[in-house]
């Protein structure tokens, strides 16, 4: 990488997430310090997962700045601190708190996949290794630091940042940058990843104030959701595959995606939209997630939504079975009734869900429900892209099971849209997180409703401050 900036030249580099949903890592430097805001793992296709086998292109780095737990925004860390980074890493508390949930299992699963792979020679590696290891969570563990909601905090020589509630998961923030400069304070939104404002479980995205540039997420900046659609999308499936004797199985995100499916399927139930079926929750780390969301519940935490609080909302859809040992996922594989699967990981790039959709996947009367976004080259995405056969384990499973898709989480491009029009119009419009055709249409949107100028920067882009 080149010099640093000089005084009065603050730059912003590309580092990932753009032109994919996934390594979301923008590096934020003046004359004085170098913040990595975001610092995500690549995901889905393999030219996209080789990166992160790349050393950090940072001669220095005097801190990290992450908005919320998924991988995509936290799980580049534990490779950050084995090539020598040992600076802060600033997050809000229940960030942290869930962070530690996922970087752990990430640990586990790639730990598990390079065994897979030694076992059995699926590798031109020998042998092969994990990218990052439990150590090496335990190194970035120490370096977290609670980053307070509303409250500016110096994180590095000259630049302080705040947190704002973004409405995505439990801890999410957007994030207002202020750099000290010598011409006077400059200002950097980063919206992080948006929730939507009708979210089932959490208090709606704050919206932003003046900056002079912002960086936007675009994952579904092409779309638009209908929740009722959704929510109806969800049922039918749940019914028609019970009705025919099968089973649903969802691949879900540790964190946030299994809360909503069971706060959804509760509601389902008891208005009686879907029978009531064993519902099985498996494994530790989704069940130490839906425990950290209980505890938020139980201490009325102002990220909520208040009709969640105020009911104390339990996630208990009837028959709910938790599931911690391999022994009872392995159990769950052959259900004797029809039952609902949610298990991790979301996209279906490993973890037991693949153990469940190996054994689902080629019976007709099962189902298969994608809730969330499924980035290009992973399992999820093919499963809804129509794929006769999906590659597990080794082995390809054909595809006979219903596939259904039900958009969650994710603010929509018109939510996108209605919270940038809150904050007056900035010098430039960055869109980012996003596969290239919906970063696209985001960027055309925003210069034709907004008439902000805006644009796709490219991997590696490095531009002078606003």
């Amino acid at each position: 990488m080149s010099p640093r900036p000089g005084r009065g030249e603050a730059t912003v580099t590309f580092l990932g997430g753009v032109g994919t949903v996934t390594g979301s890592r923008f590096l934020v430097e003046t004359g004085r310090a170098a913040v990595l805001v975001e610092c995500g793992l690549f995901q889905g296709l393999r030219e996209l997962r080789r990166r992160n086998w790349d050393a950090p292109p940072v001669e220095r780095l005097d801190a990290v700045v992450i908005t919320n737990a998924h991988l995509d925004h936290c799980g580049y860390l534990p490779v950050l601190a084995r090539h020598g980074f040992s600076g802060p890493v600033y997050a809000t508390e229940h960030t942290i708190e869930l962070a530690e949930i996922a970087l752990r299992e990430g640990a586990r699963l790639l730990a598990e996949d390079a065994e897979q792979a030694n076992r059995y020679g699926w590798t031109r590696h020998h042998p092969a290794l994990p990218l990052y290891d439990e150590s090496e969570v335990e190194r970035v563990l120490r370096l977290f630091r609670a980053l307070p909601y509303g409250q500016p905090v110096p994180v590095a020589p000259g630049v302080a940042v705040s947190a704002h509630p973004a409405g995505h998961i439990l801890g999410s923030a957007w994030l207002q940058v202020y750099l000290d400069e010598p011409g006077g304070e400059r200002t950097l939104v980063v919206s992080g990843a948006l929730g939507r404002p009708r979210h089932p479980l959490l208090a709606p995205p704050e919206l932003p104030g003046a900056a002079e540039a912002v960086i936007v997420e675009s994952t579904y900046g092409d779309r638009r959701h209908e929740d009722a659609e959704a929510v109806e999308r969800l049922a039918e499936a749940v019914s028609r595959t019970v009705a025919r004797g099968g089973s649903v199985v969802i691949p879900a995100s540790a964190v946030d995606r299994t809360e909503v499916i069971l706060y959804t399927l509760r509601e389902l139930v008891g208005t009686g939209q879907v029978p009531e079926v064993p519902v099985v929750v498996d494994g530790p780390s989704m069940l130490a997630a839906l425990d950290v969301y209980r505890r938020a519940i139980a201490a009325r935490s102002a990220e909520l939504h208040p009709g969640l609080v105020a009911r104390g909302e339990s996630f208990a859809p009837g028959m709910l079975r938790e599931l911690q040992t391999v022994e009872e996922s392995m159990l769950a594989n052959a259900p004797q009734v029809p039952s609902v699967i949610v298990s991790a990981s979301g996209m279906a790039t490993g973890g037991r869900v693949l153990h469940h959709l190996r054994h689902l996947l080629p019976d007709p009367r099962n189902t298969v429900v994608i809730a969330g976004f499924a980035a290009a080259g992973t399992r999820a995405r093919d499963l809804l892209e129509g794929a006769p056969a999906i590659k597990m384990h080794g082995r390809y499973v054909p595809v006979r099971a219903e596939v259904v898709e039900v958009p969650v989480a994710h603010a929509d491009a018109e939510e996108i849209l209605g919270w940038l029009q809150a904050m007056p119009a900035p010098r430039m419009t960055y869109v980012v997180h996003g596969e290239p055709g919906a970063s696209a249409r985001l960027r055309d949107r925003i210069a034709a409703d907004l008439g902000w100028p805006a644009v796709v920067p490219r991997l590696g882009e490095r531009v002078l401050f606003a």
